[in-house]
């Protein structure tokens, strides 16, 4: 009994149970039918999510006013910078690859620059370097949809017994980042400063150091997401990103990180992301109009978040 109680009060379980109910739901409506697609699309959909809301979760967790509005853009620029450096070749990869993971550190670096040296809010520095970036990809991309390698268009939606390939890793992934998280020095500094970081510095925690690293990782992770969505999408596109600006923060959120900081959470990414796809898959199938479906969704998301706010309290 204890164990159960213990389980009922983690807030992850309101994520998986939220999206649970709303697949059930679907296939309660239509009877079934494409029922496993549904489940097969959001978890393609939902790696993508995951991928940025991992980057995101650990900004957060760096406590009140810290989160990556650059997101977007980084994804942006470097899938655009990538797809045109291997130009369909698959010999290129490697380096397309390399390329959008580096994009990804510079942003980075040119996030936290921001934000230690000339001491601008996260926020406002994030928002504002995101603009440099996205004109960088536009002048980049120059309205041009370079078709991405074979290979890499294969991989994002190879299937093995119905299970997305990408699916899988991105659930290694997310393992990792829950050990990075628990069981490591880094990630143990991380919510420390999230939780007081005068505390943290006086503990010998380089707090400025897991900042630093935490931005960079973000961006490289968004930088990836963009290397792996443009292979699905069949090419980089310059609004590719938009979606995952709110979605990064809202998986996050959802899942039961706190948004002042001190306390994440890897299992309810994954629960969020599955969620979020399923919710907006279950009203379009009730047909629901848009305005009554933003709404709703809304209300919904909303709901989940007291919710799992308030086991994570009494926890």
């Amino acid at each position: 009994m204890r164990a159960l109680s213990t389980i009922g009060r983690q807030p992850w379980l309101w994520a998986w149970g939220g999206a649970v109910l709303v697949w059930g739901a679907t296939a309660v409506y239509t009877g079934g039918t494409g029922s496993g697609a549904v489940l097969s699309a959001a978890l393609t959909f939902g790696s993508f999510f995951v991928i940025v809301a991992l980057g995101q979760m650990f900004v957060i967790t760096l406590g009140p006013g810290n989160v990556d509005l650059s997101i977007p853009a980084c994804m942006t620029l470097a899938a655009t910078v990538a797809m045109k450096t291997m130009a369909g070749s698959a010999s290129m990869i490697p380096i397309g690859l390399a390329l959008a993971m580096a994009i990804g550190l510079a942003v980075g670096t040119v996030n936290y620059g921001l934000i230690r040296l000339l001491s601008i809010p996260p926020i406002i520095a994030t928002l504002s370097s995101s603009f440099i970036f996205q004109s960088a990809a536009i002048w980049w991309n120059r309205g041009l949809r370079v078709k991405p390698p074979t290979p890499l268009a294969d991989f994002t939606t190879a299937k093995v017994a119905g299970i997305p390939v990408i699916a899988v890793v991105v659930i290694l992934l997310a393992v990792i980042g829950h050990v990075v998280l628990t069981r490591t020095i880094y990630g143990r500094g991380v919510i420390a400063i999230g939780q007081n970081p005068r505390a943290a510095h006086l503990a010998g925690i380089k707090v400025e150091r897991i900042r630093a690293a935490t931005y960079m990782a973000s961006a490289m992770l968004a930088g990836l997401c963009g290397f792996v969505l443009a292979g699905f999408s069949g090419g980089a596109a310059l609004n590719m990103g938009e979606e995952y600006l709110l979605s990064s923060i809202a998986v996050v959120v959802i899942g039961g990180t706190s948004v002042a900081g001190g306390y994440a959470n890897v299992p309810g990414l994954w629960g969020a992301a599955l969620f979020l796809f399923l919710l907006v898959t279950m009203l379009n199938t009730f047909g629901a109009g848009a305005g009554v479906r933003l709404v709703l969704t809304g209300l919904i998301i909303i709901g989940v978040i007291v919710a799992a706010s308030g086991g994570r309290q009494r926890a």
